[in-house]
């Protein structure tokens, strides 16, 4: 891992719309998670009653956090891909933690911004006081050009090309409003509760010719490296 060059990469994104499980499905599908980890994580959220939450357990560890079944402190994980090796900060989306995911965010090169394509919940984040709003904006203004959209939940609303793309719209005008280079920006359907277009190419998504979440962030540019005098 010391051989490869290093990022720091955010996930950032409105409360509810899937980061710390998208997340923790793309690390137990990588191997990054051991399968002795991912039996307790679900024996874990079992114990929560929280079944579907074990992925997001990987980054979720305070009690408080499982108990409520959200983000609220950051969350560091290293993690490895075929030619960088990134430490993940995983950001809480809530609006009330927005302190947390701005300390996140100043720390990183990059970052992944999660959007739900379920129907209202893409709807909610780039409203107003959306969080999918005010990260993106937060990023920018910190200093985060480098960006890889997750339009998650590809299983809510059936893997659909046209709902992909009303929200590519959306939040594509968004961005461009905010100041990122909209065509540099992958916008990569994905679902981290059904590990769907994360590490492996989904034959759910036939439409879609674009890259995995992994190759998306693998093709970041690397950070230069500060020189001496």
């Amino acid at each position: 891992m010391a051989d490869k060059p290093h990022l720091n990469l955010v996930i950032i994104g409105h409360i509810d719309h899937g980061k710390s499980t998208m997340m923790g499905a793309l690390l137990i599908e990588t191997g990054a998670v051991t399968d002795r980890e991912a039996r307790e994580l679900e024996k874990l959220a079992k114990e929560y009653d929280r079944d579907s939450w074990s992925y997001a357990f990987v980054f979720d560890k305070l009690k408080e956090e499982r108990q409520r079944g959200i983000t609220i402190d950051l969350a560091f994980r290293k993690f490895e891909t075929p030619s960088r090796y990134f430490t993940i900060i995983d950001a809480p989306g809530h609006a009330d933690f927005v302190k947390n995911m701005i300390t996140g965010a100043s720390q990183a090169d990059a970052a992944i911004l999660v959007v739900s394509g379920k129907k209202g919940e893409m709807e909610v984040g780039i409203a107003a006081n959306g969080q999918t709003r005010e990260h993106a904006y937060l990023a920018q203004t910190l200093g985060v050009k480098q960006l890889v959209v997750a339009v998650n939940k590809a299983d809510v609303y059936d893997y659909s090309e046209d709902r992909f793309n009303e929200v590519k719209e959306s939040v594509g005008d968004l961005l461009k409003n905010i100041g990122f280079r909209v065509k540099d920006v992958p916008f990569v359907p994905t679902s981290g509760m059904a590990m769907e277009n994360l590490s492996k190419k989904s034959d759910k998504l036939s439409w879609y010719d674009g890259p995995t979440l992994i190759d998306a962030i693998d093709n970041f540019t690397l950070p230069e490296k500060p020189t001496g005098k």
